[in-house]
């Protein structure tokens, strides 16, 4: 009988150690304890692309509640810290996972292209320590508080070539086959490179506020005008439907009340040309506000 008793004990006891579900390597992120580790979990690989231009300049466009280029600190470490939770509750076996950040046209200092270089980071299950996981959002605070510190302080604004990276860089540089593909864009909405001023008819490769005033997108008839005379972004012959896109920090020119719908017009058409399987765009705000939106967006399909 003690034999017996013994017997179903051990059996018991190895039964709930095969049932255990494996762990990750690391403790589980509490903030987002909801998330479940699981072997499930898509690879994520996220791209940021930065917009340098004049809209960082404090003096230019100050704003007493925050800087913008702090906000777009703030929703980089909301952006990394995303992607650390998310690899923590992950089975390490199954890790493989990237991140990386992007300017368009890249600086001519060697030193920052050096800096840019440490933030394209891939992590394995060879590598995805603790450690390493959460240096992830000690570098990118760092590295990206210095890029914008050193454009303002160079002062020498050249703008975001957008949509150029777009047409020759998007496809190459952002979608991985076997990855959820994530690409969030800091910009104020507005797209003009010194190189890039390409127009065809209504169709632009820009937009700033004096080329909406210019195209007179600026009374209540401005989606009838925007339509009928097919105004928008010139389109990119590109299928993006692996990629997701979240563009944050909009911040349209107050001095016209249907800026901000026509920026988004803009914005929504060209995605949509470009098949983009799910976008979202967002208005300027403080990074408390929009830290669970960019989290939300990571961490749940």
């Amino acid at each position: 009988m003690k034999k017996t008793i013994i017997l179903c004990a051990l059996i018991l006891g190895f039964s709930c150690k095969k049932d255990k579900p494996e762990k990750s390597t690391n403790d589980i992120v509490e903030d987002y304890s909801m998330i479940k580790i699981s072997g499930d979990r898509p690879n994520l690989n996220i791209s940021i692309l930065l917009d340098l231009s004049d809209r960082i300049n404090p003096e230019k466009y100050p704003n007493p509640a925050m800087d913008y280029y702090r906000r777009d600190v703030g929703y980089i470490n909301s952006i990394t810290q995303a992607f650390e939770i998310h690899l923590r509750n992950k089975q390490s076996i199954r890790i493989n996972d990237k991140i990386q950040l992007f300017l368009d046209p890249e600086p001519f200092d060697k030193d920052l292209n050096e800096k840019i270089e440490k933030l394209k980071m891939s992590f394995t299950k060879n590598n995805a320590t603790r450690e390493l996981i959460m240096q992830t959002s000690k570098d990118y605070d760092s590295i990206s508080t210095l890029l914008y510190e050193t454009a303002i302080n160079d002062d020498k604004y050249v703008g975001s070539d957008t949509w150029r990276f777009f047409k020759n860089k998007v496809k190459d540089y952002c979608i991985d086959e076997n990855a959820r593909n994530i690409l969030i864009i800091l910009t104020d909405g507005y797209l003009f490179h010194k190189d890039t001023k390409i127009m065809s008819e209504n169709r632009t490769s820009y937009i700033r506020p004096q080329d909406i005033r210019d195209f007179k997108l600026t009374n209540n008839d401005w989606k009838d005008k925007f339509t009928n005379e097919d105004f928008g972004f010139i389109p990119v012959d590109i299928d993006l439907s692996k990629l997701e896109i979240l563009v944050l920090g909009i911040n349209p020119d107050k001095k016209n009340q249907y800026e901000e719908d026509v920026i988004l017009k803009y914005w929504n058409e060209w995605f949509d040309s470009m098949s983009v399987k799910k976008y979202e765009i967002k208005i300027t705000d403080l990074p408390s506000n929009i830290d669970k939106i960019i989290k939300d967006f990571i961490l749940y399909e």
